[in-house]
């Protein structure tokens, strides 16, 4: 009795140890995107002058929220086995619209500046609820790819922006809608970062804690075999799509608020750069793969890039071209 348990722990033993090569190809994408993300701030460090300061990374923070809010919104997609490249035009029509309707409101009712700002914040979330609402009725009952889907309708929004805004900016909003949700601080932190914060936390407990998550990832990983199992895949698609229409929204709103102004050229690089973060993360193109904390490490390692190539004076088009070989690269090296 003695040889036999002594002859079963020996055969279990070796195979209950994970040598860090083994590690290695198990988490790939998760190593790395550590070590571009550290090697990134090695870098920066040592040629970006004022990388390294309080300042520098206190602004970094304000300019991560809006990449940081559209990266979950795109990653709730993808998760379900989609793609949103109409994220950032839903930033600018949530941008216009937000800010038509304040400007409206306020003029209607001048002592009411609390009320402009609440119409406002509503009708550029109900918009972006209708855009993802239409991606993913068009996506998930049409059977539309997501790509083209998305891609059609970008234009679309972009026209309806258009058509509202006539091209110009649009001013008149309440001073206190930019004071508070553009530059106001709680307990000392930046608003923006706290409701970015609050968005990171929600969509974490959303997709690790609750049913719908578990649906949202069984539909990108098998979608028939979810079908089979009685998710409605459909209802989940056409939410996942509704969910990142309103996240974007938001972001449009923040960014109205920081602006003063609506603006129709605006998010136009962040369908690439949501994505880019998402998948630098390790977040599979096909779905049911990712998580939300590598997905905010992703966004960071882009803010902290393009902060370091500003201070070390490199263009913007040079900045794109470095964020898309990154993109490359990670994929590159994380491929299985």
């Amino acid at each position: 009795m003695n040889t036999v348990t002594t002859s079963a722990a020996s055969t279990i033993a070796p195979q209950s140890k994970v040598s860090p090569l083994q590690w290695l190809r198990t988490h790939r994408s998760a190593a790395v995107l550590l070590v571009l993300f550290f090697g990134s701030l090695l870098v920066f460090s040592l040629f970006a002058p004022g990388f390294l300061t309080v300042d520098n990374f206190t602004n970094v923070g304000r300019q991560s929220v809006y990449l940081l809010i559209v990266s979950m919104a795109q990653l709730i997609v993808l998760i379900c086995g989609g793609l949103d490249l109409s994220v950032g035009m839903i930033v600018a029509m949530a941008s216009v619209i937000g800010a038509t309707v304040m400007a409206a409101v306020l003029e209607a009712y001048p002592e009411s500046a609390a009320l402009a700002i609440l119409a406002g914040t509503a009708a550029g979330v109900v918009a972006g609820a209708l855009v993802g609402l239409v991606n993913g009725w068009g996506t998930a009952v049409l059977r539309i790819p997501a790509f083209m889907m998305t891609l059609g309708m970008s234009s679309v929004v972009f026209g309806i922006t258009l058509f509202i805004s006539g091209g110009i900016p649009i001013y008149g909003l309440p001073p206190e809608f930019g004071a508070t949700f553009g530059f106001g601080k709680l307990a000392g932190i930046p608003i923006p970062v706290l409701v970015a914060l609050v968005v990171v936390a929600a969509v974490y407990g959303l997709l690790e804690w609750t049913r719908f998550g578990r649906h949202l990832y069984a539909t990108g990983g098998n979608l028939r075999a979810a079908e089979l199992s009685g998710i409605r895949t459909s209802r989940v698609i056409i939410i996942a799509f509704m969910l990142a229409g309103i996240l974007s929204a938001l972001t449009g709103l923040l960014l109205t608020a920081r602006l003063d102004t609506g603006e129709s050229n605006i998010g136009s690089t962040l369908p690439l750069e949501s994505i880019a973060a998402c998948v630098i993360a390790g977040v599979a193109l096909s779905g049911g793969v990712g998580r939300t904390l590598a997905v905010v490490v992703g966004t960071l390692l882009i803010v902290f890039v393009q902060n370091g190539m500003n201070l070390m004076q490199i263009g913007a088009y040079a900045q794109t071209m470095v964020i898309g070989s990154i993109l490359i690269l990670a994929m590159a090296l994380a491929r299985r």
